[in-house]
């Protein structure tokens, strides 16, 4: 195929740019406007300024005309697939797209063959596989021998986090460049741009985007390029011009075009894992509005309530704990009514735990003695029961001296000196301790209560009366 085209709209999972130097041809009649506008050069990119800004890494490669193989990571209309097509174009190789949605290992290995063929006629060919993450292992090992022969240069695009998504094998063989979502002021461009050009914009149309409408597209896209555009075109499109010619497109007609933003959040990768920990930390750093906004980011995505439901159970007797003893039941009772009634009811008993547990003391010092405790259990190893402490069941065990002078506590007054002189640790572990209570909410009474007994343990020890 003789032009550049989007990768997310290939009829064929393979194509070719034949001459990535040469000016696009005009875009077949109706090409969304994301498409018409994607900029074909460094100078009309957008964003990202950390990686192709003057002097940064990306331009200094494209100006040696040595790029590696890269893995794009970045949210949604950050610019991967442009960025791809711009690398193509300005180190003069030829590109092969594949989109791993629909490409397999056959169309991979034909693309390779292809890149070899080149590659002995002098020709370098970048790879470009989109949505990378979506390849299982053995489509990833199909290309990991030519990118270690230098047969393609690979430039995977992903949402995803590559340290999860690409087998580490590949991923030793490239270099992560990270893009961000593009801020308010690169969005602003990219609209202005689009207003302003004749050629591939809106110019034609003589749009006039009203301030309110302005803010809102620059809102609602969340740093999507291909969202704001794609509002934009679809509102100026079914704007009525005015006397003058104009066609002003209000605040009204965005809302109408953006209906409901789809809330970025997958439930198998990365966003996945970076809202759910931004919820815990809420809950653990007390902020009831963070953690509920968190929880509606959530289950509005489709979250399994009861994935929910299990983490606020973990944090209730790790983070809250002791502290507040009635938060672990009340979490269980989250589950146990969001397992009963389902969404979307099961909001309600998931956001009272929520803001309860994020309202509640805190204390994580169950876990810092379990913590502490298995640090000594894999250090010592398997110290031996205390003979006092065995259980006597047969005669022989009970000759072995299993059981002896075993003191029944509730056979002793509480300040009975024997009550606290009996031990209970291995001999070599008999003066370490793994809890410390906090002095946070009810577990103040506990420390209270722990510190009495060690006293009088410590007392009884020492023959002290």
């Amino acid at each position: 195929m003789g032009g550049q085209q989007e990768i997310g709209f290939l009829p064929e999972p393979h194509s070719q740019i034949q001459d990535p130097k040469s000016e696009i041809r005009n875009e077949a009649p109706g090409t969304p406007l994301a498409a018409r506008l994607r900029p074909r050069s460094l100078d009309e990119f957008v964003g990202q300024a950390h990686l192709v800004g003057p002097g940064r890494l990306l331009r200094r490669a494209l100006a040696s005309g040595q790029v590696p193989s890269l893995i794009l990571w970045g949210p949604p209309g950050s610019g991967k697939t442009t960025l791809a097509e711009i690398i193509a174009r300005a180190t003069s190789a030829r590109f092969i797209g594949l989109s791993a949605v629909a490409a397999g290992v056959a169309d991979l290995r034909k693309a390779i063959d292809e890149a070899r063929q080149l590659r002995q006629a002098g020709q370098r060919t970048i790879l470009f596989i989109d949505e990378i993450h979506r390849f299982h292992k053995g489509q990833q090992d199909a290309v990991l021998h030519a990118v270690e022969q230098g047969e393609v240069v690979l430039i995977g695009a992903t949402t995803e986090n590559p340290s999860f998504e690409i087998n580490n094998a590949l991923l030793s063989r490239c270099r992560v460049l990270c893009l961000e979502a593009l801020d308010e002021a690169a969005l602003g461009q990219v609209l202005d741009r689009a207003l302003a050009d004749e050629a591939r914009g809106l110019a034609g149309l003589q749009v006039r985007l009203d301030p309110p409408a302005r803010a809102l597209l620059l809102a609602a896209a969340n740093g999507d390029a291909r969202v704001a555009l794609n509002a934009l075109e679809l509102a100026a499109l079914s704007a009525e011009p005015d006397p003058s010619g104009e066609r002003p497109v209000s605040l009204p007609l965005i809302e109408e075009a953006l209906q409901r933003r789809a809330l970025l959040y997958d439930r198998a990768g990365d966003e996945h894992y970076q809202v759910i920990s931004a919820f815990i930390k809420s809950i653990r750093g007390s902020h009831p509005d963070a953690a509920v906004y968190w929880l509606a980011r959530l289950l509005e995505a489709g979250e399994d309530p009861l994935f929910v439901a299990r983490r606020l159970v973990i944090l209730a007797a790790e983070d809250v704990g002791l502290a507040d003893p009635q938060a672990l039941p009340l979490a269980v009772a989250a589950q146990q009514a969001s397992h009963f009634v389902g969404m979307p009811e099961a909001i309600f008993p998931l956001a009272e735990a929520t803001l309860y547990l994020a309202a509640a003391p805190k204390s994580n010092s169950a876990k810092r003695a379990y913590l502490a405790a298995r640090a000594e259990v894999e250090a010592t190893l398997n110290e031996p029961v205390p003979l006092h402490l065995r259980n006597a069941v047969t005669g022989l065990q009970r000759a072995l001296g299993y059981g002896k002078d075993y003191q029944y506590s509730h056979d002793l007054a509480e300040d009975d000196a024997a009550r606290y002189r009996q031990e209970y640790l291995p001999p070599r572990l008999r003066d370490h301790r793994y809890y410390e209570p906090s002095e946070h909410g009810h577990e103040r009474l506990l420390a209270e209560a722990v510190r009495r007994v060690r006293a009088l343990r410590e007392q009884a020890q020492k023959g002290q009366p």
